[in-house]
């Protein structure tokens, strides 16, 4: 009937009805389905094969594949979003044109759903009049995580099967739903057992085709308006509208995709779907939706990458962590969970039960968290080994040291080390500030020994910086990149040096800070303008919760490193209020007062006393900015360091980068990293803003490279 590279058009010959169809899902050359242009082209010539045969009187719809289909194929939007809204809406439009003739067969189609069936996925799943899930999979539109929403009809669809509430929850939260919410959700008609769906799915065919099932009246359902009251409509709207500003409010489409269901939920599927187009053009034109969409290629990128390395490295089957406390006890649990037994040493008994404590802390939450069956807690808790000597640390094949952040002392300490390990193993310094190199110089085999830097707190922080010294080899790295990915981590591979890459890029956006504090500007505001941008928090509050005096260490330790351009400001509010004794949050006051709530937590309270120091330093008096002009010389040094450190090398990729300041520094997701905000921009306008604050020296001064890209029209990521 039709054979091409996606889809296939088959009879079904085993039936005892005849004139039964299957259309099969089975991407050539790829473990997956997806909706790219061929299959979207595909999907159109099968149609009008199903609809060329006389005789024909139910579909059934399969996949060859362990899933049915994943969604789009977010590589192709890159160069489809570069068109007009009005481009986009009526390519849109065209392709919903299409799909709707399945729809719209005069005969029955069964969908039987496996694996999972998401965003583009869903959206042909529900074309179909009726549908069949496997117990085990999963289904949902997860495309407001991109900044978008569905396009192929999934908004109108889901509104008129599900009803209003479910669809506006699905669609704005993204979140998965399994077979059983899907059942209840009236999204799939049964569920069935994996190996037994496509029998039961043919079953519900053959019903539907008998006329047991009205499966007429299903699709026609779809294609009507929905019979509910305006002012029903309008109560589950401003209920998820409540909760979609508050969850992002610099991603519009949830916002914009509530608004349009509400609308369309009154008219006929058609005029609901030109509604859907219109408003599909406009968000995939926003901020959000180009910089998700990049940060979810950078991540398969960086996977890709983590890959490479689990071939190239040796595997870690028995690790260590030296240097109990928080920080080893979180290192420690998170590679027992993720099924690596790790003995956690120390020289002292009291921080061996500070770590054992942080691990039964962290299982703890799993279990109230539900990620963690409680009969699954003994096993985690018997992985992690607590012992004050190095017995058995011959046999690993990684250790990771957590020790104090001293020189003299990792040197000494991993210098010992060496003689209780064997000859391959992988030693990692979790340092956050000192140099590999440095930490190096007395170790036998340097070429074994990297740098892991992981983000605090361990559990929930996803980075790890693997610093790559000058004789480490890549074995070696490879080898901690691969432990670090079984961790559930995402390593990024840095060159050494001062800061590595993520403090090295936050310091001179901190040095600004303080700029912009002596020179006038109110630190609250400053606060304020930044999480309006859509940091998680100011820099001011950021320094109270770091705590200032580290703050200001891991400072000196990166300035002294490029002092061309991370210059001390002199009247610094931050070195003032730690000469106060002003430490932040562990010391009851920062840049602003704490005091307990009732959970215990510190809530922060405007603080007079911080007020007055900083005012001293303010010489020429407090001086009123704009929001706009906080931003900008906040963030320009920060995407001008950005364009340093990768032309440096210190990082072998914008993806890897972004990726790294995303998930290392809170960075704004809609923003999608330092080198993607720059592309956002424009380079002739990151340029010509760094020209408004020449006075302000290197920070603001664009790289040769960078100017040489902005007169060319270059970018960072490519389209």
């Amino acid at each position: 009937m039709f054979q091409g590279q996606s889809i296939q058009v088959l009879p079904i010959a085993a039936s005892d009805i005849e004139g039964l169809v299957e259309l099969r899902f089975d991407r050539q050359g790829d473990a997956i389905n997806k909706l790219d242009a061929r299959t979207v082209d595909e999907f159109r010539q099968a149609i009008d094969a199903i609809a060329a045969v006389p005789d024909v009187r139910g579909v059934l719809v399969t996949s060859a594949k362990d899933v049915f289909i994943v969604g789009a194929d977010i590589t192709e939007f890159g160069t489809k979003f570069q068109q007009s809204p009005q481009q986009i809406a009526a390519g849109v439009r065209e392709s919903n044109a299409m799909i709707n003739r399945f729809e719209d067969l005069p005969v029955p189609s069964v969908v039987a759903i496996n694996g999972f069936a998401l965003g583009g996925g869903l959206e042909l799943a529900l074309l179909g009049a009726l549908r069949v899930m496997s117990e085990t999979a999963q289904v949902g539109v997860p495309e407001v995580k991109l900044g978008l929403f569905p396009g192929f009809g999934g908004t109108v669809r889901l509104v008129r099967v599900a009803g209003l509430a479910t669809a506006f929850d699905w669609v704005a939260s993204g979140k998965p739903a399994k077979a059983a919410q899907a059942l209840a959700a009236g999204v799939v008609d049964e569920v069935a057992a994996p190996d037994a769906l496509r029998a039961r799915a043919l079953a519900l065919l053959q019903s539907a085709v008998r006329g047991e099932v009205d499966w007429a009246a299903r699709q026609q359902r779809k294609r009507a308006a929905l019979p509910l009251a305006a002012d029903a409509v309008a109560t589950e709207l401003a209920k998820a509208l409540e909760t979609a500003r508050r969850g992002a409010p610099h991603q519009p489409a949830a916002q914009i995709a509530l608004e349009m269901m509400a609308e369309g939920a009154s008219l006929g599927r058609d005029r609901a779907i030109d509604l859907e187009s219109l408003a599909f053009g406009r968000v995939a034109k926003t901020q959000a939706a180009a910089s998700l969409v990049r940060a979810f290629l950078n991540d398969q990128a960086v996977k890709k990458l983590h890959r490479r390395h689990a071939r190239e490295g040796r595997p870690v089957a028995r690790a260590a962590v030296l240097g109990a406390g928080t920080m080893g006890g979180g290192i420690a649990f998170t590679s027992a969970l993720r099924g690596v037994p790790v003995r956690m040493k120390d020289i002292a008994q009291s921080a061996l039960d500070l770590g054992l404590a942080e691990a039964d802390k962290q299982l703890a939450r799993q279990v109230r968290s539900g990620r963690l069956q409680p009969e699954k807690v003994q096993a985690v808790r018997a992985a992690i080994t607590a012992q004050l000597d190095e017995a058995g640390f011959a046999q690993l094949d990684c250790v990771i040291e957590a020790i104090v952040e001293n020189l003299d002392v990792k040197r000494r300490v991993l210098a010992a080390l060496e003689g209780s390990v064997g000859a391959e193993t992988v030693i990692a310094s979790n340092t956050s500030s000192l140099r590999i190199d440095d930490i190096a110089q007395p170790l036998a085999r340097p070429e074994n020994f990297v740098g892991m830097h992981f983000f605090n707190p361990v559990p929930v922080m996803p980075l790890v910086e693997v610093i790559r010294g000058s004789r480490t080899i890549p074995q070696a790295v490879s080898t901690a990149v691969a432990y670090a990915a079984a961790m559930g981590k995402v390593p990024i591979v840095v060159q050494d040096g001062p800061g590595f890459l993520v403090n090295r890029i936050l310091t001179p956006y901190v040095n600004a800070f303080v700029q912009l504090v002596a020179d006038g500007a109110d630190f609250e505001q400053v606060d304020r303008a930044m999480e309006a941008f859509g940091w998680p928090m100011g820099p001011a509050y950021l320094q109270d919760v770091v705590g200032m005096d580290v703050g200001a260490h891991v400072f000196d330790v990166i300035a002294a490193g490029y002092p061309e351009r991370i210059r001390p400001v002199e009247r610094n509010a931050i070195r003032t209020l730690v000469a106060a004794g002003r430490f932040g949050q562990k010391s009851g006051g920062g840049f602003y007062d704490y005091q307990a709530d009732p959970a215990g937590k510190p809530r922060k309270t405007s603080s007079p006393a911080a007020r007055a120091l900083v005012a001293v330093l303010q010489t020429g008096g407090a001086r009123d900015f704009t929001d706009a002009e906080i931003v900008e010389r906040m963030m320009l040094p920060m995407v001008v360091e950005a364009a340093h450190a990768l032309e440096e090398g210190v990082v072998a990729t914008p993806a890897e980068l972004d990726t790294a300041m995303l998930l290392g520094v809170g960075f704004p997701a809609y923003a999608g990293g330092p080198l993607q905000y720059a592309d956002w921009l424009g380079l002739p306008q990151v340029v010509a803003l760094c020209e408004k604050y020449t006075a302000f020296g290197p920070p603001y001064q664009p790289t040769a490279r960078m100017r040489a890209m902005a007169a060319q029209g270059g970018r960072y990521h490519s389209l």
